[in-house]
Parts: structure tokens; C-alpha cells; sequence
């Protein structure tokens, strides 16, 4: 497991979320599960996890949303089986990767929706010290 402090991995606030995630590893397919979401990433939890720094392509099942949202990203950090605690499932922390500026904006603008849905309003205008109007959804 490459270490890395909290700090580092989380430059966006996250929201304690569940969606299901998945992705294709050697052919076989694998259905994950988020732990958490921000702006910038995800950790997908995984008993196997994939190597760090490889890019691949993932779908977000969103149960508000018709058609999962389909993602390219990074693995930045792992936690392997071996090193997994209560606190810290095993599993591979992934920044998403943006083919333009217009799907990043799009993007960050679905998972704030989902981070203000799992979070209240409220909370997370205080998480984010911001007083603006959440984004249509």
C-alpha cells in the first residue's frame, strides 16, 4: 500500500455515499461499491483493487439517475486486502480523468448534486463554507 496522509488524498470535501460502481479488470467483470465521493474523485471499495496509476473506464449507477454515468479514471492509492482495517477498507482511491472542460464542469455538477442529496443542503453549503445555489439537476 502506498501511504499517503488523509490530507493529501482529499483536496474536495466528500460525502458519505453508496453507488454502485462498475468496471472491467482482465476480461472479467466487477461490480464495486463507492465508499465516498468528491468533486475531483472516489474511493471505490474492492477486495481487488487495481495497481496504482493505471487509468480505466467506470460506470456510476445512481439510483435518481436513468442511465449510470459513465467516468474515466486514475488509481491514485490502494488499500490492499492485507492492510485493510474497520477504518479503512480494502480498496483504490481514483481521480477522475476529463476528456474536455465541458464534461468535467457536467460532472462535477452531477456529483455535487449527489453530494447535497446525501448530505442535506444545508450541510453541505457548511462542509463547503459557500452560500451559493446548488446546481440544477
Amino acid at each position: 500500500m502506498e501511504h499517503i496522509s488523509d490530507d493529501d488524498r482529499r483536496n474536495s470535501p466528500r460525502a458519505p455515499i453508496e453507488l454502485k460502481v462498475e468496471y472491467r479488470r482482465l476480461n472479467t467483470f466487477f461490480a464495486d461499491y463507492t465508499r465516498n465521493i468528491s468533486r475531483g474523485g472516489t474511493f471505490i471499495k474492492t477486495e481487488t483493487p487495481l495497481d496504482i496509476d493505471t487509468e480505466f473506464v467506470f460506470k456510476l449507477k445512481i439510483p435518481s439517475l436513468v442511465d449510470p454515468i459513465t467516468l474515466k479514471g486514475k488509481v491514485k492509492w490502494v488499500v490492499s486486502p492485507q492492510n485493510a482495517s474497520s477504518e479503512s477498507p480494502a480498496g483504490m482511491g481514483i481521480k477522475f480523468i476529463y476528456a474536455s472542460q465541458e464534461e468535467k464542469e457536467l460532472i462535477e455538477s452531477k456529483v455535487e448534486r449527489l453530494m447535497i442529496d446525501s448530505l442535506g443542503q444545508h450541510l453541505y453549503h457548511k462542509l463547503l463554507k459557500k452560500k451559493s445555489t446548488p446546481p440544477a439537476s
